[in-house]
């Protein structure tokens, strides 16, 4: 019986040691936590490190992190090795970090190769099976050896962009600047290499190379290039990538080409209409006309579905009834915009454009016919008069009706309205600045709230002063309770 009693908490005893064992695997976090102190050392020492930079608050952020944290348990394994970490851009102290890192929202995903010593942006899946793919692909070769027809088949995407290089041998300075070019642009593109061009789909197939084919899923479907210069192939490569004429629709194939879109320099002509209404066919080959006729002047072309551009219409102030229309947006943040139009008044609005005669547009809400509150309501077509021209001291806040930190400011904002309302020379105000176009000259708006201050020119201006820009001042400091008193920086 003694011998009974002894065994009972052995087994007992047993049991609860598999059990932690299996809470400690569960609960074992294979991201890595990353910060200013240790971010260089951890960077240095590894081949392939890829960096989350996020904000707790984030609420793709927190979507991510399961997923994330999946993905690095899977490649925890992995041979080379792959190593998953994560920084808190939000913290204080790794705001520098983030800073160096061009950080400017979240998440943000980069890979860091070779020990830092090259950096690119994470382009890939934020699922688990897909991040680990990914990154397996990655990881590997930047270029992949195409030995046969059926190589060439798998590899060579009819919905993407894929470049192939075909060489007499894979050596010489020719194939070393195709590799250097691969390791630059891998995160953009799919890069291959062969020794026979019989293999692969379209085009002349007697060529022995050096060449370089690439295959694309619009316009003239591949083009072919010899000048092996890094620089010039990185140029072909960025400039044949991008369709004459982009199109937005629901297809998801064509999401990367509306990113590249918006990322480029160009001014952005973007023209709206129903594609499979009557006058479909004739506005795209007139609008593919005028994306010809301005190629390479500066002016990038978009022609976007009605169903699937409700994101835009929003964004610029835009109206279906103004449908067919064309919106002209330029680097300064100007638009330019052309209601109902017919597919002949295409070319000589664009070139009314280029040549400066084209009057800009300014989304902006109703000016209120009574402002009367506490807190004055602004929009575009009442911001110079109340902010610039009235002589005042001004306080605007910009702020988007869905942000929960302009919520929690707006009842003390509405208190500090209040304490200044028998000031005369003192304005409180707000501006939505999602549905008001704003001087991006004057206002730097990254996110909400944001708050200006701006001085009055008739008590607070002597002559000998210049004429004040708006200052900017925290959202923190403007949300404190005991705030009385409007701020001005020295």
């Amino acid at each position: 019986m003694a011998s009974n009693w002894l065994i009972l908490p052995l087994a007992i005893a047993c049991i609860f040691t598999a059990i932690s064992a299996e809470e400690s695997t569960e609960s074992k976090e294979f991201v890595l936590t990353l910060d200013h102190s240790n971010f260089t050392d951890v960077v240095s020492k590894n081949n392939f490190v890829v960096v989350e930079f996020y904000a707790p608050w984030c609420g793709h952020c927190k979507k991510l992190a399961p997923e994330y944290e999946k993905a690095a348990s899977i490649l925890s394994s992995h041979d080379p090795k792959i190593v998953l970490a994560k920084v808190d851009a939000n913290e204080e102290v790794n705001k520098e970090l983030a800073s160096e890192h061009e950080i400017k929202g979240f998440p943000t995903l980069k890979i860091f190769r070779d020990g830092g010593k090259a950096v690119q942006e994470y382009k890939g899946p934020r699922e688990a099976d897909g991040i680990v793919a990914y990154l397996k692909k990655q990881s590997g070769p930047a270029s992949a050896e195409i030995k046969s027809v059926e190589d060439a088949a798998t590899f060579i995407d009819e919905k993407k962009v894929v470049v192939v290089g075909v060489f007499p041998k894979f050596s010489g300075e020719e194939f070393e600047n195709y590799t250097t070019l691969a390791e630059k642009l891998r995160s953009d593109y799919e890069f291959g290499h062969t020794l026979d061009a019989k293999l692969l789909p379209r085009g002349e197939q007697s060529v022995s190379g050096p060449i370089i084919r690439l295959f694309k899923p619009f316009d003239e479907l591949f083009i072919d290039f010899k000048d092996f210069h890094v620089d010039a192939l990185e140029k072909f490569v960025e400039e044949s990538s991008v369709p004459i004429v982009t199109l937005f629709n629901n297809d998801p194939s064509n999401h990367p080409f509306v990113v590249k879109f918006f990322n480029s320099p160009n001014a952005k002509a973007m023209l709206f209409l129903n594609i499979s209404s009557e006058a479909g066919d004739s506005f795209k080959s007139k609008y593919h006309e005028v994306a010809e006729q301005y190629k390479g002047e500066g002016i990038s072309f978009l022609l976007g579905d009605l169903e699937a551009s409700q994101g835009a219409f929003q964004y610029f102030g835009l109206k279906e009834d103004q449908v067919p229309l064309i919106v002209i947006q330029t680097n300064d943040g100007q638009k330019y915009l052309k209601p109902n139009l017919e597919p002949d008044h295409l070319a000589p609005w664009v070139k009314e454009f280029k040549e400066g005669k084209a009057l800009p547009y300014k989304k902006s809400e109703p000016v209120p016919e009574k402002n009367d509150e506490p807190v004055k309501v602004i929009v575009a077509d009442n911001l110079q008069d109340i902010v610039f021209n009235s002589g005042k001291n001004v306080l605007v806040e910009f702020y988007a009706p869905w942000c929960g930190h302009c919520k929690k400011l707006a009842p003390i904002l509405d208190e500090v309205a209040i304490s200044y309302q028998k000031d005369a020379d003192v304005v409180i105000g707000k501006l939505d600045a999602t549905a008001n176009d704003i001087p991006n000259d004057t206002f730097e708006v990254q996110g909400y709230p944001t708050l200006y201050f701006r001085t009055g020119m008739v008590k607070l201006q002597t002559k000998n002063q210049k004429k004040m820009k708006p200052q900017k001042m925290s959202s923190k400091e403007a949300r404190q309770p005991s705030f009385h008193r409007v701020h001005r920086d020295a």
